[in-house]
């Protein structure tokens, strides 16, 4: 598995509290990284006014929060192993305000936030409030536990310790990179606006430049409370697994096709850029930035529904686990956007090998220099464990920066990631090694079989072992030398594309890398020479004996004749 397929869930945080015009803080903040089975947790709790032991109730919600959550048995899960620490905290805070004189009515206000994975687990209780500043928009995702409003507004309802069981509000939110959530209590949103809160995150500071700026102003607007302020950044998201991808396809209509002008969920559909067996792909606008895009639409044509569905799961978390300039990208929609069953991917400005091929022969040396970045982006593939099952000049675009993109990963045989079923496998019929047609499910050698064709087509505009067409059973005969179409091309580049495209896997490089080695090697050597002029006897074997046959039977049958007429004369 490459370094780019081993992303994990990172975040920043930062925090300030000050106890404002209150003699003690009676806030408490906390958080911490855990581990990938856990995730990280971040608690702000503010101890209640009015009873004793508030900031005892504060302190001990916290840290031992923490520290039974993360104790507790992996296997419980985010939601429950949570509330079964919160619950344990909250009854022994309940026993010490009943036991102890001077702690009694001891109790707190209680909100965390736990990532884990792509998902945010909200654990709520009392007036302290937990934000979210995703796309620049301020949302709170927690309701305030209070009497009513006005002077009601900071008589709660619950908290941490007021009773010996707690009803604690849960909810889960999907994570998008770049998300900001602010974690709060009374002290500042009671005294800063929404639309002041979303200001001072928007400006996007480092967390805790946000953090203290953020308890400063509550302070300065007149804040009689303490002010604690948590802010914590997403900066990467793990990729999705098959299971949640395929769960978000499998929700998904697949109605009939869109035409350009169309407008599907905030993207204008513009011209149509390939109209192929499985899809249909728009050049696109989003409407609320503005940028270029490719939208990727299922075509049912040949394939049933399911295989659709298989084939954007697929697709979706090959490009999630393999990040790489030399590979198209599918971007991520916000939960909840996506109407309909499609893709999106950047818009790449350049042609594809197959437009390349229309507008005049390629070089030697431009040849090569394409080859050479299509087997790195096949490397990068099979290094994550996965085979393209597709690689044709269709599916590589060259970008108007001297980039390439290899694209169109819905038919890649992937790890753990159910495939066709038998009447769906996919491919291409000239590009499909002679394995695949045997029932193969396809491997490395395959890949580096469709790269030696492309290449092939690339440089002479045909095919190795001729054309094939869909449905048809092929023979793989004789290999047709590039020299026939290319008789400028040298020696060793037919030898490399021959034994890259050999009918028996076992003949090919062992791998496309070694591939890539032999033609930058080759190329390196600057102006190789070009075939030699072959001889009749190499061009035509056959052609050379008969007429070698033929002329020894000519002088046989002169001399017997000549022997014949010597003997009559004698007579």
């Amino acid at each position: 598995m490459n370094r780019e397929a081993r992303r994990g869930l990172k975040a920043q945080f930062g925090f300030a509290t000050q106890k404002g015009r209150r003699p003690d803080n009676q806030d408490y903040v906390g958080a911490c990284t855990g581990n990938a089975a856990r995730g990280i947790a971040a608690v702000v709790a503010d101890g209640v006014g009015g009873h004793k032991g508030g900031r005892e109730a504060a302190e001990t919600a916290v840290r031992s929060f923490l520290d039974a959550y993360y104790a507790l048995p992996e296997t419980l899960g985010v939601q429950r192993a949570a509330s079964r620490a919160l619950d344990a905290v909250n009854q022994w805070i309940h026993a010490q305000g009943h036991a102890d004189p001077n702690l009694t009515g001891m109790s707190c206000t209680f909100s965390c936030l736990i990532l884990s994975r792509r998902s945010g687990h909200i654990l709520h209780v009392g007036d302290s409030r937990i934000y979210r500043l995703s796309g620049g928009r301020l949302d709170c995702l927690t309701t305030d536990h209070v009497a009513g409003r006005g002077e009601l507004s900071h008589v709660l309802q619950r908290a941490v310790g007021f009773e010996a069981s707690v009803k604690v509000d849960h909810s889960a939110i999907g994570l998008r990179q770049h998300d900001r959530f602010l974690l709060c209590s009374d002290g500042v949103h009671g005294s800063l606006s929404q639309a002041r809160m979303r200001s001072l995150l928007d400006a996007r500071g480092a967390p805790e430049d946000s953090a203290r700026e953020i308890v400063e102003a509550a302070l300065a607007a007149g804040s009689s409370d303490n002010a604690t302020a948590l802010v914590a950044d997403i900066l990467e998201l793990p990729p999705a697994d098959q299971d949640e991808l395929s769960h978000v396809f499998e929700a998904l209509p697949i109605p009939p096709l869109p035409e350009p002008g169309d407008v599907v969920d905030g993207f204008r559909l513009g011209e149509v850029i390939s109209d192929g067996r499985y899809s249909r792909l728009f050049h696109a606008i989003a409407l609320d930035a503005g940028r270029p895009l490719a939208l990727k639409f299922p075509h049912p044509r040949v394939a049933s529904e399911n295989s659709y569905r298989l084939a954007f799961t697929r697709e979706a978390w090959v490009a999630a686990q393999v990040r790489s300039p030399f590979i198209g990208e599918i971007l991520e929609l916000p939960p909840g956007r996506q109407t309909r069953l499609y893709s999106v991917m950047p818009f790449y400005e350049g042609l594809t090998l197959e437009q390349r091929l229309k507008r005049s022969p390629i070089s030697l040396t431009e040849g090569v220099a394409i080859a050479v970045k299509m087997a790195r982006a096949i490397d990068l593939l099979h290094r994550a464990g996965i085979i393209h099952r597709d690689i044709k000049p269709d599916n590589v675009i060259l970008t108007e920066d001297g980039g390439l993109r290899l694209i169109d990963l819905g038919v890649a045989r992937a790890p753990r990631i159910e495939d066709f079923p038998p009447a769906d496998i996919p491919g291409t019929p000239s590009y499909m090694a002679p394995e695949l047609f045997q029932g193969q499910p396809g491997a490395e050698a395959s890949d580096l079989y469709a790269l030696g064709v492309t290449l092939y087509r690339m440089f002479s505009g045909a095919y190795p072992y001729g054309e094939i067409e869909p449905f048809m059973t092929p023979r793989f005969g004789k290999y047709a030398a590039l020299s026939r179409a290319r008789p400028d091309l040298p020696v060793w580049l037919d030898a490399a594309i021959a034994r890259a495209v050999a009918v028996d896997p076992q003949q090919r490089y062992g791998d496309v890398i070694e591939f890539a080695h032999e033609l930058e090697q080759g190329a390196a050597l600057g102006n190789p020479r070009m075939a030699p002029t072959r001889s009749f006897y190499q061009r035509n074997p056959l052609r050379f004996w008969q007429i070698a046959a033929l002329v020894l039977a000519l002088l046989l049958l002169t001399l017997l004749i000549r022997d014949f007429g010597g003997l009559g004369l004698r007579k």
